[in-house]
């Protein structure tokens, strides 16, 4: 009985490790820089520089559907499927425009111009140079679902209609951590706002 009890408490204290580890190199990560321009009770405003996105389409609606196939078509890129077999670095969030069809995009390291970028491989996969924008963002923990997505969605709808801010386009998903972590995770959903 002794040896399952070590077994264990060894598995576990290896599953807490290798978690924090995780978090300490997670938070090593290059996000997009934004301002903080205002800050409500349940969200924020931010205004976001102009950044680089690769990104992808896929013909689903759905979170479940798109998220396997579109980050690895996206990851596949920053992992060399390029013209150069350049390897980029992962940055984060990954973005997922929500609609009928759903678009994935992870932000380029800031010390690319998009000339520099090496051209993507797969014709699924584009470069695109994204002008400054004002966003409302809504934050969540925990691991993202359609219903969680649908929730926070409808929540921050409801958040901008009542402090009557007026929404432009589409609702994204923004998702900070890999599959794999299981602490500290940070989603956020996020709309463009006038």
């Amino acid at each position: 009985m002794n040896k399952v009890y070590i077994i264990l408490a060894t598995v576990v204290g290896l599953f807490i490790a290798s978690q924090l580890l995780m978090s300490y190199y997670s938070s090593d990560i290059e996000m997009p820089k934004y301002t903080v321009l205002k800050k409500y009770d349940n969200f924020e405003i931010r205004q976001y520089e102009s950044m680089i996105v690769a990104q992808t389409t896929m013909p689903a609606n759905t979170y479940k559907k798109s998220a396997n196939m579109g980050f690895r078509r996206i990851a596949g890129y920053i992992f060399g499927n390029n013209k150069q077999k350049q390897e980029i670095a992962m940055t984060a969030p990954v973005f997922m425009e929500m609609g009928e069809d759903t678009k994935m995009a992870f932000v380029m390291p800031s010390k690319y111009s998009l000339s520099e970028l090496p051209a993507p491989n797969s014709s699924s996969v584009s470069l695109v140079q994204v002008e400054p924008k004002k966003y409302a963002v809504v934050r969540f923990s925990g691991f993202a679902s359609d219903r969680r997505i649908k929730k926070y969605t409808e929540k921050l709808k409801q958040l901008i209609l009542d402090n009557k801010i007026d929404a432009i386009g589409s609702y994204n998903f923004l998702g900070y951590n890999a599959p794999w972590e299981v602490f500290g995770r940070r989603n956020e959903i996020a709309v463009e706002v006038k």
